[in-house]
């Protein structure tokens, strides 16, 4: 098989991958709670040939390998959903069930995407005889920001070489950088309960810590980074208004450009804590819940996604399609999706406002900011990674929108996801057949890592 051929066994499979890709889609499943959606790829990988790997203690997480010898190529799947986001196939806000779970942030694309091309790759090994292995990575609980770090804590990817791995989003382009690090830290503050108007001096309230605290951390905001992001919740406020509450906890979210900013800042946010506990004269403890690292750019890796995102032919839409991209963005703020369009599209044609239909020029990747986080930054710590976006949703829709959950169970979406496994395939091929390539992005991994080793947010 050559390369051409190889790519378009996609289109063969089409129709099993988009099966799966909407089944999920119309079951949605949220973080830790993934067992149906892992075990449909289980049975069809299982049915391929692969071989299934458990990850201990992880019931949704596993591993399908096929092949032998190096190199070892890991496509990342993952599948959770986001409670909240319950949305039908349709322009307007419907919901399936009313405050249900729904593919908010395309999963259902991601791990279809995957899928497919793990098959291929597996496919072109079986006829060409080559050496190689290919893993395709179940990943649970992305949304929470735990998943790939626990399974990196066990020792899942250990013997790959190369990651691949890639985003529903509204634009086609490779990434170089991106992701937020974040710190998911709770404080639990413990004080002393009396009756609030008999005897208020015989109490320590938890809660008065907890809102020392917030104060302390917004004036924190105003001395750290300014690219940093430092955000709660109050998830225990005590019990009735009349006694003393005896505890209460607040979460929060560190986030930050670089894993050592965030590091710096979460031992400043505990200090504030520690300072709010003394003020109360209550006992504060606090809990890192979890943590991810920002994407390590790998530039080998970043030319060979690019070059083939270019060379893989770009989905075409039908007017139907169009018109339904097009009711979508009728629906958000009209000056944040004019600002998106003119900041990725350099043709004015009518046709390519309503859903990105070309790659985006190099120069311009750099605009492209993702301010989330994700657990797959973790991954390109530990080996050399890829990051790519394919435009599953119209321009203008965010992520984690009732939006972006209609967009990813419609025909735009499975176009977008069937793009991503051809493009996923060809930079495959591109590695099983150059061992140089595998070996340079190895090189400038070891290069960057060389000073900074992975230390896991797990402690």
């Amino acid at each position: 098989m050559n390369k051409g051929s190889v790519i378009r066994y996609i289109d063969d499979i089409s129709y099993d991958i988009t099966g799966i890709c909407l089944e999920i889609w119309n079951n949605p499943e949220v973080s830790g709670m993934e067992k149906a959606s892992a075990n449909r790829y289980k049975k069809i990988l299982k049915s391929n040939g692969f071989e299934i790997k458990e990850i201990p203690d992880m019931e949704h997480a596993f591993i399908g390998e096929f092949g032998k010898g190096p190199p070892v190529i890991a496509v990342l799947a993952e599948y959770d959903a986001l409670p909240g986001l319950s949305q039908k196939l349709d322009t307007k806000y419907n919901p399936v069930e009313e405050k249900g779970p729904g593919h908010g942030c395309g999963h259902n694309l991601l791990g279809a995407a995957a899928l497919g091309a793990a098959l291929a790759v597996k496919r072109y090994l079986e006829e060409s005889k080559k050496e190689g292995t290919i893993r395709f990575y179940g990943c649970p609980e992305e949304e929470t920001l735990v998943g790939k770090v626990k399974m990196i804590k066990k020792g899942a990817f250990d013997g790959c070489d190369i990651a691949l791995s890639w985003h529903p989003m509204n634009i086609n382009t490779a990434m170089r950088e991106a992701f937020l690090a974040n710190n998911s830290i709770k404080f639990r503050f413990h004080g002393i309960s009396a009756h609030a108007a008999q005897s208020p001096e015989s109490g320590r309230s938890a809660l008065d810590a907890v809102e020392l605290m917030n104060v302390g951390a917004n004036y924190l905001r105003e001395h750290v980074i300014q690219e940093a992001r430092i955000h709660y919740t109050i998830t225990n406020a005590g019990g009735a208004p009349n006694i003393v509450p005896k505890e209460a906890e607040s979460w929060y979210y560190v986030r930050a450009p670089y894993r050592k900013d965030v590091e710096e800042i979460t031992e400043r946010l505990i200090k504030v804590a520690k300072g709010a506990a003394m003020m109360t004269e209550t006992e504060v403890e606090y809990e890192i819940l979890g943590g991810t690292y920002e994407i390590l750019p790998n530039d080998v890796l970043f030319e060979l996604t690019y070059r083939n995102m270019l060379e893989v032919d770009l989905p075409a839409y039908t007017d139907e399609e169009l018109k339904f991209a097009k009711d979508i963005q009728g629906t958000l703020n009209p000056k944040l999706v004019e600002g998106e369009i003119k900041k990725f599209i350099s043709i004015e044609d009518d046709e390519k406002l309503f859903i990105h239909r070309e790659v985006l020029e190099k120069e311009k990747v750099e605009k492209v900011v993702m301010l989330g986080s994700s657990d797959s930054g973790d991954v390109s710590w530990i080996m050399p990674m890829n990051f790519f976006l394919t435009a599953t949703w119209p321009l203008g829709v965010p992520a984690h929108s009732w939006q972006a959950t209609s967009a990813s169970g419609s025909s735009l979406g499975v176009k977008g996801m069937l793009y991503a496994a051809k493009i996923f395939t060809a930079v495959a091929y591109d590695l099983l057949n150059d061992s140089s390539l595998v070996e340079k992005a190895k090189n400038e991994f070891n290069r960057r890592t060389k000073n900074r080793k992975y230390v896991s947010p797990l402690r």
